[in-house]
């Protein structure tokens, strides 16, 4: 038996990885702008990390949610501190998509509606209730598309309006940034509208901060760079375990569900919170978050010095960029020749850079002056 062909791999094979390098079973070294899809955000094997598992599997790695499990409190009132959403209640799961899944099941159950909206290159997942919001009919079966679901461009307010006296929609989701879009970062007028529609017509908000949360913004939350916007919803996942399989929903304390609603075998399980809490525990420690925000500036600062790029957007350390050519090919000399992970977006000419947080400026030289070298000989 093999793996299912799913995925369009790079020709490299990682064998260990530490900060940001990863290494190939043939001793190559790579630094990693990437982090597997945002996912590393305190670095690869960091020290506390590798202890905090290991100390927690040494004494019990799973049992279900059917008894007490105090890190899960633990997890909690920490990342409640953190984000500044101390009053919200916390639903741990698996991943991205099913915290989505799960943020949408609660948004129609409160409100008693079926109907939502999302937005133009909008990602949201692979499931089905996620992946019939996501922008992309590649993805979508005919399964998918038995659901109410209205995608629009960003500001359309006039329609959202419309849409939600309507009276049918449980919800609003959209990405604090979008980030397989290529780093496209909603307008705050607009999120703030959207927040207030809402609230008017009792719809919910749902903000994915699924890419963009965890500080990787030079916020906790990408949707904090909004003052005054307060979701009903929020999902994370990716960084929030720093490669533990692990997401979950922030809800709104106004918001209640019976016993059995909502429900996880695997998630908030003794190993995945130990994860969790030590990823925190580093951003805080290591003051990470405004490392992300120093780190990104810095980097955005730099590449408006490069001709060939177009276009640059994001904030923090979630950066995409547009070439005059297709990115792919130079995607590929930067893995291959200087050895630079990087990511693709929607667009085929737009490089995404997602390191982690705790990424050094001298990393990001390297970086620079390999891409001038990859531009530089492309237009020669």
């Amino acid at each position: 038996m093999l793996p299912f062909d799913v995925y369009p791999l790079i020709d490299v094979t990682p064998e260990k990885a530490k900060g940001s390098r990863i290494w190939d079973k043939d001793g190559n070294e790579y630094l990693d702008l990437y982090g597997g899809h945002a996912v590393i955000s305190i670095g690869h094997s960091h020290p506390h990390y590798v202890q905090r598992i290991t100390e927690q599997l040494e004494k019990m790695g799973f049992y279900s949610n059917s008894v007490k499990i105090p890190i899960q409190q633990e997890l909690s009132q920490k990342l409640g501190e953190i984000s500044g959403y101390e009053d919200y209640n916390l639903f741990l799961c698996n991943s991205g998509a099913e915290a989505n899944e799960n943020a949408l099941k609660l948004a129609s159950f409160v409100t008693g509606k079926a109907g939502f909206i999302s937005f133009r290159g909008g990602f949201h997942g692979r499931t089905s209730g996620a992946v019939a919001l996501t922008d992309n009919p590649k993805i979508v079966s005919p399964f998918n598309q038995g659901h109410e679901v209205h995608i629009l461009p960003f500001g359309k307010m006039d329609e959202i309006h419309k849409l939600l006296a309507g009276g049918d929609i449980a919800g609003i989701i959209i990405e604090g940034i979008q980030g397989v879009n290529g780093i496209q970062v909603p307008d705050s007028t607009f999120l703030l509208e959207l927040g207030e529609s809402c609230k008017k017509h009792g719809a919910k908000l749902i903000l994915d901060e699924v890419q963009s949360g965890y500080g990787r913004t030079g916020k906790f939350f990408a949707h904090q760079w909004t003052e005054g916007l307060r979701p009903d919803l929020i999902t994370v996942a990716k960084g929030m375990g720093n490669g533990f399989p692990m997401g979950g929903v922030l809800i709104q304390p106004e918001i209640e569900a019976s016993h059995g609603l909502l429900g996880t075998t695997f998630g908030g399980n003794h190993l995945a919170c130990a994860a969790g809490l030590a990823v925190l525990e580093v951003i805080i420690a290591e003051n990470l978050i405004a490392n992300a925000l120093d780190a990104g500036s810095y980097l955005l600062e730099e590449l408006k010095k490069i001709e060939a790029i177009q276009e640059i957007r994001g904030k923090g350390l979630m950066i995409g960029f547009d070439l005059e050519r297709e990115a792919g090919p130079v995607r590929s000399e930067l893995v291959h020749r200087h050895k630079i992970f990087t990511g693709s977006a929607a667009g085929k000419n737009t490089i995404r850079l997602l390191p982690a947080l705790n990424i050094e400026k001298k990393d990001l030289n390297i970086f620079l002056n390999c891409l001038h070298n990859v531009l530089e000989l492309k237009e020669a």
